[in-house]
């Protein structure tokens, strides 16, 4: 092969040394070597490639000798030939006088019937099923260029030399396709590999990741788990059934901890049939999991793949695996262990990167009636002198736009009644009433436990003036309390509402029928369990959601149901208010969430994209956004206006059971079956804090009113206090390395807890701060 002139600044394309087809080109300034028609030493000249070409030469020991120069080659030439086909001479011209290729080369090469550098292409196919087959390659391997990512070659043991097809979704997080179609995803497994040699590879690349440095050993462990699964189901999809048996029985011991719940279900499959069905297999096969390395990390594993020819692992790797590389310093294993742990990996860097409105809507301006019901209170109370600061606090606060906060009409949002306003001036004279919570002033906590509770208890909501609590049972009934000395009552019929004079002060008294006064109401509908509640804002409505796949409405003013919502096919989880009311979610055991409008029969969104039940649902405080929380093991945060997931949170290692937003809409606490209470930068998509203590199921999570204090309650029979403030302070919001992804969580969160409250045998399901900041608990008392 002729010597290259050495210069740097220029692009300087080497020649192919197997392109035996290649017309000789007449000398051009500067000279570039002429390529030779005899195939390298120790080369197969004619086997045809995985894309109809013939291989590059097989790499030589490591060290500067090898060089993916026939790569280089073949890449060109099929981008110039793609431009010409789809006549974008420009850009080729251009691209040609920077390579410095000539017109008539790619003229041959498009002339050609093998395509670039095959001479044996069996069948004779023309360029056009070669050059798309290796322009799809080349556009894989371009997308990882930014990874640093050459197709390089490995020989099979048989000798001849094979192309080891470039990594798909791999190199500075370009996405190349985000899903494969549904043929591609079943025949996925149809590669044919020694079987017997499972084994070997999966104990190669173990001892390899084993015996690397360490800052490189963890990030290179986190390839286990999808290699396992893969490697073991490639073996039962080709009936293997005793090598996968040996297989699974040899290294699904190595696997993290958290992944035995999804190890479990993997060993119950053990036939080709099995698969079919098989859900969460499917959710495995269709969805790459996702894993962020270091671009260190990722070559030092390519090079071994590459050294070893272990095509099988480099095959599903390129198959089955997103490789989201990043630039610096590879992770420790505390920071990897924090964000990995759900169904499908990590989430990918870009899918954080959407501009979130996370600021809270400017309050309405309530001023006329404020003055008046001020007025009188103060006037009440003898001290008239303080009504003119706290108008104007009242009003400066109104007035001010948060510039994180969504364009006010950005969606349609009912408007305030006049109840609504008399409620919101009941509020704020409450919150000047208000306990200014912290390390040294802890909330009162008040439990209402449920005892006899023989139904089954499985939801219960409180009020926001927390006058009335509500239980979901198992029975598949309702059941609503009154909390305060006043009781709960029903319309008079309408005989009798006909006969009262409807121009008296005191209409909505009268219009309640004294006979039917109780402290209880028992609401009948549902024909399954009840597993969620959710009273509306202004305390008239009433949701409930239950396993017979219903959401139903039920008015507090006649305690009946009003509208039976069917859009899930199988049981809910979960459902809520938006905060303003009209809206509500829904969440259920068909992977979705819904959004619904209570004058709608359908929904007005459907947010698809979780891999597993969706088992908790939550409006953001603006009521623009709404967080899911999954049995996939990831929180999702959803655009209401256009359905778009907008956020994608990892790091939990069981389904996700609470979810709470802090009172600024900055934050979000999650909780889950692991014990964990995880914290999130809802603007920045990171990960913040990690709170642990509880040694069971997290069910409840609230902020108190001010967002000082963040509470939770757990099966575990507590209730733990934590200091948010001290949480988010030390956030420094510049240095957030959001491009790696790299967070430090202190080792101890024990200096954030606050208190440990033990209940006698009552596993914690709600928690509720009162507009005065009381904290009231509530859960169902299980004799032991």
């Amino acid at each position: 092969m002729a010597a290259l002139p050495e210069e740097p600044p220029e692009v300087v394309v080497k020649p192919d040394p197997d392109g035996g087809v290649l017309p000789q080109p007449p000398p051009a300034p500067p000279p570039a070597a002429p390529p030779t028609t005899a195939p390298a030493e120790g080369e197969a000249a004619g086997a045809p490639g995985a894309g109809g070409e013939a291989a590059p030469p097989k790499p030589a020991p490591p060290g500067p000798a090898a060089s993916p120069a026939p790569t280089d080659r073949q890449t060109l030439l099929a981008v110039l030939q793609f431009l010409r086909r789809n006549n974008l001479h420009e850009s080729e011209d251009i691209l040609r006088r920077e390579a410095r290729l000539l017109g008539e080369e790619v003229a041959a090469v498009a002339l050609s019937p093998a395509g670039p550098g095959a001479q044996g292409t069996p069948g004779g196919e023309t360029d056009a099923a070669g050059g798309e087959a290796l322009l799809s390659r080349v556009a894989a391997a371009s997308g990882a260029a930014g990874g640093g990512v050459a197709a390089g070659a490995a020989a099979t043991p048989g000798g001849a030399a094979t192309a080891a097809a470039p990594p798909g979704k791999v190199g500075g997080g370009v996405p190349v396709e985000d899903q494969p179609d549904v043929s591609a995803v079943l025949s996925a497994y149809k590669q044919q590999g020694d079987p017997a040699l499972y084994e070997e590879y999966y104990s190669g690349l173990k001892h390899f990741i084993e015996c690397a440095l360490d800052c490189h050993r963890a990030e290179l462990s986190q390839l286990f788990y999808p290699l396992f699964v893969h490697m073991y189901l490639e073996l039962v999809y080709n009936q293997h059934e005793n090598e996968a048996k040996s297989f699974f029985e040899k290294f699904h011991g190595d696997q993290e901890c958290y992944y035995q719940d999804d190890l479990r279900v993997l060993s119950s499959l053990t036939k080709k049939e099995h698969m079919k069905g098989n859900e969460t297999m499917l959710d495995f096969r269709t969805s790459k999991f996702v894993l962020r390395i270091s671009r260190d990390s990722y070559q030092l594993l390519k090079r071994h793949l590459q050294e070893k020819q272990n095509n099988q692992i480099w095959n599903i790797v390129q198959e089955h695996l997103y490789i989201d590389i990043f630039d610096g310093m590879p992770r420790s294993k505390q920071q990897i262990d924090a964000m990995v742990g759900s169904l499908a990996g990590e989430a990918k860097r870009e899918a954080n990167k959407a501009k979130v409105f996370f600021g809270l809507l400017k309050e309405p301006e309530i001023e006329v009636p404020l003055d008046d019901e001020d007025e009188e209170g103060e006037n009440e109370e003898g001290k008239p002198k303080k009504k003119k600061p706290k108008r104007e606090s009242m009003g400066s606060k109104s007035k001010k736009q948060d510039p994180n906060a969504p364009p006010q009409t950005r969606i349609p949002l009912p408007e305030l009644k006049d109840s609504d306003k008399l409620d919101k001036i009941m509020n704020m004279k409450e919150a000047t009433k208000r306990v200014r919570l912290g390390p040294e002033c802890l909330p009162s906590i008040c439990f209402y436990t449920f005892l006899n509770a023989y139904q089954g208890l499985t939801a219960v909501d409180v009020t926001d003036d927390s006058s009335m609590i509500v239980g979901g049972f198992a029975d598949s009934t309702v059941r609503v309390w009154s909390v305060t000395p006043k009781k709960l009552r029903s319309v008079k019929s309408a005989a009798d509402l006909s006969l009262i004079d409807k121009e008296s002060d005191d209409v909505l008294e009268r219009i309640m029928d004294e006979k039917t006064a109780s402290e209880l109401k028992i609401l009948y509908g549902h024909s399954g369990p009840v597993y969620g509640t959710s009273f509306s804002p202004d305390r008239n409505y009433l949701l409930s959601c239950s396993e017979d796949g219903t959401v139903r409405l039920w008015s507090l003013q006649t305690f009946t149901c009003l509208v039976g919502y069917k859009g899930h096919n199988y049981p809910v989880w979960d459902t809520q208010f938006s905060p303003y009311g009209y809206y509500f979610v829904s969440g259920g055991h068909d992977r979705v969430a819904r959004l619904w409008a209570t004058d709608h029969y359908q929904p007005l969104r459907i947010f698809a994209g979780h891999l597993a039940d969706v088992t908790c649902t939550r409006f953001h405080p603006n009521s623009n956004y709404i967080a899911t929380g999954s049995a996939d093991r990831t929180v999702r945060l959803w655009d209401v206006l256009n359905g778009n997931c907008v956020r994608i949170f990892t790091g939990h290692k069981g389904p996700i059971h609470s979810l709470a937003f802090s009172p600024n809409g900055r934050f979000l606490a999650t909780g889950a079956t692991d014990g964990r209470v995880l914290l999130w930068d809802i603007g920045h998509g990171l990960m913040v804090g990690e709170l642990k203590g509880h040694t069971d199921t997290v069910y409840a999570l609230r902020f108190s009113r001010d967002g000082e204090i963040l509470a939770s309650g757990s099966m575990d029979n507590t209730v733990r206090l934590w200091d948010a403030v001290k949480v988010f302070e030390d956030l420094e919001t510049d240095d957030f390395t959001t491009a790696t992804g790299h967070i430090n969580l202190p080792e101890n969160s024990q200096d954030l807890l606050l208190g440990t409250y033990m209940t006698k045998s009552t596993p914690v399901i709600h928690l509720h701060f009162t507009r005065r900041n009381l904290l009231l608990a509530s859960g169902a008392y299980s004799p032991q």
